[in-house]
């Protein structure tokens, strides 16, 4: 098993390596791209920071606990989805019937399908998401070492999610606008404090919308150095991450080829 896992982290790294090489075939681009989506991060911290200047406290809640939520939420994206660029477009692969040319690979289809194209800007989210927590937050480094845990296990939510969603359209057809909307929804309610909801809302953020193992596990086991809390985030993200792929290779058995043609250098 453990040469297994070691065989599929060797792949997505040569894959990282390939496609960094191919972004910066078209250097300006990238950086520019990179660059831009670290600026957007920034005014949405900025709006926080100014919040807090007029309420320094959020139910309980002080701004440097939500510049750890923006720092883990955007780590978490960014490293979910500049690996595995593939898993917000798999809706649109699956309607198209484009998965064909990922079949002819001897490995599991999913591996290759993920890490097969990288997203540029989500590069920039990664970076916004450590400089922030390094420079706002100023972690010591328990602090630090367990923030890298956690944003790990927030792209690992994030990957399983997209997933989860893109694997819609093998059994709604074409479910590109729901799959957009319903990972449109995790990334917003991903950025707010979970204790400004309650009730049936707060369920959401932990099974249809499992916002809550990004805005409320990780911030308190950083809060408190709880390893409880971090282990049960991790959990949480785990189990979207089985659920995403069981139901993906459920759906398969559903895929119609869109009989393409395609060569691959």
């Amino acid at each position: 098993m453990f040469k297994k896992l070691a065989s599929y982290l060797a792949l997505a790294v040569t894959y990282v390596k390939l496609n960094f090489l191919s972004q910066l075939e078209y250097r300006g681009a990238f950086l520019s791209q990179v660059v831009a989506m670290f600026v957007n991060d920034s005014v949405w911290v900025v709006f926080w920071v100014l919040f807090f200047t007029r309420f320094p406290a959020l139910r309980g809640w002080n701004v440097s606990d939500v510049i750890t939520i923006w720092a883990l939420a955007a780590s978490g994206f960014g490293l979910a989805h500049g690996i595995c660029g593939n898993a917000l477009q798999l809706a649109s692969l699956i309607a198209r019937g484009q998965l064909d040319v990922w079949m002819l690979y001897p490995r599991a289809l999913l591996s290759h399908l993920l890490v097969g194209r990288m997203s540029a800007t989500a590069w920039g989210d990664a970076l916004f998401g450590y400089v922030v927590y390094l420079v706002m937050v100023r972690p010591d480094c328990p602090h630090l070492l367990l923030f890298v845990l956690l944003s790990l296990s927030t792209a690992v939510l994030f990957v399983g999610f997209s997933v989860l969603s893109g694997s819609l359209s093998f059994y709604l057809g074409n479910s590109e606008g729901v799959t957009e909307q319903w990972n449109f929804s995790l990334i917003t309610f991903s950025t707010y404090p979970a204790t400004l909801f309650e009730g049936w809302v707060k369920l959401l953020l932990f099974t249809l919308i499992p916002a809550g193992f990004v805005s409320y596990l990780p911030v308190e086991a950083l809060r408190q150095l709880s390893l409880p809390h971090a282990a049960a985030a991790l959990g949480g993200s785990v189990m979207v991450l089985v659920a995403g792929v069981s139901v993906f290779y459920h759906g398969l058995g559903r895929y119609e080829s869109g009989n393409l043609m395609e060569m691959r250098g």
